[in-house]
């Protein structure tokens, strides 16, 4: 069996659903939760679907208790679903090429500090892209900066607004992510 944690900051739509994916599996679970907020509704969804879900601080994060907590665990990778801060060193040296993330846009192009959330649905509009997508990368040291995995597209159509491509690049998250996390545990 291989152990996942997840990552996230907020809600956790895609935090269920990758959880919710892996319970129909028999070699891969999602084990832990953890989050950087304490109130973020993705802690209450994991215990939900009966994963442990835990907040942790940016000091915890930083003085290894997290990384403690992740061997405690057993975690094999480490996936980011709506996760806003940058991973130490030495998460990337304890899991290397075991730590991915996923974008609502097609990166290089829509990524860095600050783009996250409606955010980044805006500038794809405003500088009037064909089209959008999700990204699927590693994560290093710079936000957004890791080698790609996985991109896939949608087209934009006349009067897009953010709110109709952030649910268009929100099916294409669900539909992917799962089985792109599976094949790289897979192959671990």
């Amino acid at each position: 069996m291989k152990y996942i944690c997840i990552f996230a900051s907020g809600s956790g739509t895609n935090a269920q659903n990758i959880i919710e994916y892996f319970k129909k599996k028999k070699n891969i679970e999602v084990s832990l939760v953890l989050s950087n907020k304490k109130e973020a509704y993705v802690l209450q969804r994991a215990r939900m679907l009966g994963v442990s879900g835990k907040f942790f601080s940016r000091e915890d994060l930083n003085n290894s208790v997290v990384l403690k907590l992740l061997e405690e665990y057993r975690i094999d990778f480490i996936v980011l679903a709506g996760f806003l801060w940058l991973i130490p060193i030495e998460f990337l040296r304890a899991y290397p090429n075991r730590i991915v993330n996923i974008h609502p846009a097609l990166l290089p192009k829509y990524g860095g500090k600050g783009m996250y959330g409606a955010r980044v649905h805006e500038t794809v509009l405003e500088n009037n892209e064909k089209e959008s997508g999700i990204s699927i990368h590693y994560v290093n040291e710079e936000y957004d900066k890791g080698n790609i995995i996985f991109q896939t597209r949608c087209k934009i159509k006349q009067g897009e607004t953010a709110d109709s491509l952030a649910k268009k690049v929100h099916k294409l998250e669900y539909k992917h992510y799962p089985r792109v996390i599976e094949e790289l545990v897979d192959s671990i």
